[in-house]
């Protein structure tokens, strides 16, 4: 499903996403990653919910966001709460929702100018 453009010059945006694939500014991606509006982390090794660990939260510090958004899928599914209150221990809002609503949530927040923060998770292709 492609998403309507908006006015987003030199910024990330989500542009479309369909069953297995996400595309950020028309690139398509088919593997876990993290974006913000001024970055795309595509090494983002997770693959699933088992695998998010408290530690990785101080990665998103790093990245300066007051909000991020955790994609999981198809589904809603959330993660561990040590992984959870390990943001809200660092001062970072975190929000769970499915892949899809994630994207559309992070395009509304970015093109207000919101400190947010995409992360989703994308299962490997078998």
């Amino acid at each position: 499903m492609k998403l309507q453009k908006t006015v987003t010059a030199g910024l990330n945006s989500v542009t479309a996403y369909g069953s297995g694939y996400v595309a950020v500014n028309g690139r398509i991606l088919d593997k876990s990653f993290i974006l913000t509006p001024g970055q795309l982390i595509e090494d983002w090794n997770v693959t699933s919910l088992g695998e998010l660990s408290e530690g990785q939260v101080d990665h998103f510090k790093t990245l300066d966001c007051t909000i991020v958004l955790l994609g999981t899928g198809a589904t809603q599914c959330f993660p561990d709460k040590k992984f959870l209150n390990a943001f809200l221990t660092r001062g970072i809002g975190i929000e769970v929702m499915d892949s899809f609503a994630a994207c559309r949530t992070y395009n509304i927040l970015m093109a207000e100018g919101r400190t947010v923060a995409l992360a989703l998770l994308m299962e490997p292709n078998t």
